[in-house]
C-alpha cells in the first residue's frame, strides 16, 4: 500500500480523517457528537479510503494546529479500523446507518448519489431515456464522472447530448422537471435547480475528461454542425498543452508532487515544448534520467499516455483552484485560467 508523504497534496477532508484518526476515542466521541450524521458520514468515508498516511504528515498537521505532537509510528485508515472507531464512539445503530452511507451509494442530493453509481450502469439506464434527459444528468454530475458516462453512450447518441447540452438555456425548467419525475421515485432526494454554469462550460469539461480518441471525433463531428460552439468550447478546455502555460515555480510544484514513472509515460507523447518547459525546472542529472528513462520505454499504447496526461492535469487544476499555482492564458492580459 502507498505510503500518502505529501503533506500539501492533502485535501481539507483528509486532513480532517488523519486528526480524527490520531485522537483517542474520548476526543472523537466529543467532536462527533457536536457534527451532523451528514458530516460524521462524509468525515468517515475520507477516513476509510485515506490509507496510510506517514508520521511526518501527522507531524505536520499538528503543527498546522498549533499543536507540537510527535507520532510514533503511522496511521492506516481502513473501512473495518473506521466502522470500529465509529461504533464505538457513537453507538452500534447510528454507526451502522454511517457506514451504510460510506460504503453505498449516499449523498444529500439525487446527484451526489448518482455520482457514485457506476457509469456503465448509469450509461445503460440513461441510453433508453431522451437526450435532452440525459443532457441535464451530465450537466448535474462531476465532469469526471460524467465524462465516463458519456464515452459509455452510443456515439451518435454523444453528439445529440452535447448538442442538447449547448443548448439546454432554453429548455432547463421543463427537463429538469421531467428528470425530477422520472428519478424521484428511485433515488428520492430533493432536486438542487441552483447550478447555471454555462452550458458550454459544462460541455468542455465533460469532453476534456474523455480520452484523446473520443474527444477528437467528437469535436470533429461539433465542428461540422457548430463551428462556433465548437471554437468556445476550445477555448474552455484545459488540456495537457495547457501545462506549458505554468511558470517556473508551478512546473517545480508539479515535479515534486507527480510520480517520475507517470510524468514520463505523459511526456513520451508531449511536444519538444512541453517538454522542455519541464526539463528547464529539473537538474541536469534528474533531466538527463527523465530523457534516458522516456527513450528506453520504448513504444507506448496512446490510451496510457493518455491516462497519465489526465492525471496530471487534474492534479495541475486542483492545485490552481486552490491557488499554489498559476495557469495563465495565451494573450497578454496575464487572464488565470481554472
Amino acid at each position: 500500500m502507498r505510503v500518502r508523504d505529501d503533506y500539501r497534496s492533502l485535501t481539507g477532508k483528509e486532513k480532517a480523517a488523519v486528526l480524527m484518526l490520531s485522537l483517542g476515542d474520548e476526543f472523537v466521541a466529543k467532536i462527533f457528537n457536536n457534527m451532523e450524521d451528514i458530516e460524521i458520514r462524509e468525515l468517515s468515508q475520507s477516513m476509510s479510503e485515506l490509507g496510510t498516511v506517514s508520521a511526518v504528515i501527522v507531524e505536520q498537521l499538528f503543527i498546522e494546529f498549533s499543536e507540537k505532537i510527535s507520532m510514533p509510528g503511522d496511521l492506516i485508515g481502513t473501512p473495518e479500523s473506521t466502522e470500529r472507531l465509529i461504533k464505538k464512539v457513537i453507538g452500534q445503530e447510528r454507526g451502522d446507518q454511517i457506514m451504510k452511507g460510506v460504503q453505498g451509494p449516499e449523498g444529500r442530493t439525487m446527484w451526489e448519489k448518482l455520482d457514485n453509481i457506476n457509469e456503465q450502469l448509469l450509461a445503460n439506464y440513461l441510453k433508453n431515456e431522451y437526450p435532452q434527459t440525459i443532457a441535464v444528468v451530465l450537466a448535474k454530475l462531476q465532469p469526471e464522472h460524467a465524462a465516463k458516462v458519456m464515452a459509455s453512450l452510443p456515439e451518435s447518441l454523444s453528439m445529440e447530448v452535447v448538442n442538447r447540452m449547448l443548448d439546454m438555456d432554453s429548455v432547463q425548467k421543463e427537463v429538469v422537471d421531467e428528470v425530477e419525475e422520472t428519478l424521484r421515485r428511485e433515488f428520492i432526494s430533493t432536486l438542487d435547480k441552483s447550478d447555471n454554469r454555462d452550458s458550454h462550460e459544462a460541455v468542455a469539461e465533460i469532453i476534456n475528461g474523455l480520452d484523446r480518441s473520443t474527444e477528437n471525433r467528437l469535436m470533429n463531428m461539433l465542428d461540422e454542425r457548430n463551428r462556433d460552439s465548437a471554437d468556445k468550447i476550445r477555448e474552455l478546455m484545459f488540456t495537457f498543452d495547457d501545462l506549458a502555460k505554468i511558470d517556473a515555480a508551478g512546473i517545480q510544484t508539479l515535479l515534486r508532487i507527480v510520480e517520475k514513472k507517470t510524468l514520463a509515460i505523459a511526456l513520451k507523447g508531449a511536444s519538444d515544448t512541453l517538454k522542455w518547459a519541464f526539463f528547464d525546472n529539473m537538474s541536469e542529472r534528474a533531466e538527463q534520467m527523465m530523457q534516458e528513462d522516456i527513450a528506453a520505454m520504448g513504444p507506448v499504447r496512446l490510451r496510457e499516455v493518455d491516462e497519465a496526461q489526465a492525471e496530471i492535469v487534474s492534479v495541475a487544476k486542483k492545485l490552481s483552484t486552490n491557488g499554489e499555482i498559476a495557469i495563465t492564458g495565451g494573450g497578454d492580459d496575464g487572464e488565470l485560467i481554472y
